[in-house]
């Protein structure tokens, strides 16, 4: 059962990740073009949701929202809440037997 669990996590990271990449990606192109743009909201809801290292490439690799305090600190700051979840999880599984 932890096989399948650990799959689907792993599958559920990957696309949250591939989607927060991709919404900056997206965003930047809106940008340049004046065009409707993705809404500041919904990166973050991404980057929480589990997509936050995908963000924060997507930041680095797109140059986009770079110069925003509240994303060059909020991205960071998420990346490490999973972080330190991850790390409760992986201690309970290790000590806890779960």
């Amino acid at each position: 059962m932890n096989e399948k669990i650990s799959a689907i996590a792993f599958i559920y990271l990957l696309l949250m990740n591939s989607a927060a990449f991709i919404a900056m990606g997206v965003d930047k192109s809106k940008a340049k073009r004046g065009a409707w743009r993705i809404p500041e909201k919904t990166l973050f809801l991404l980057s929480f949701l589990g997509g936050s290292i995908g963000s924060l490439t997507g930041m680095y690799t797109f140059r986009h929202k770079t110069r925003h305090v509240k994303f060059t600190i909020g991205m960071p700051l998420i990346l490490l809440f999973h972080l330190a979840i991850a790390g409760v999880f992986l201690y309970m599984q290790v000590f806890g037997g779960m």
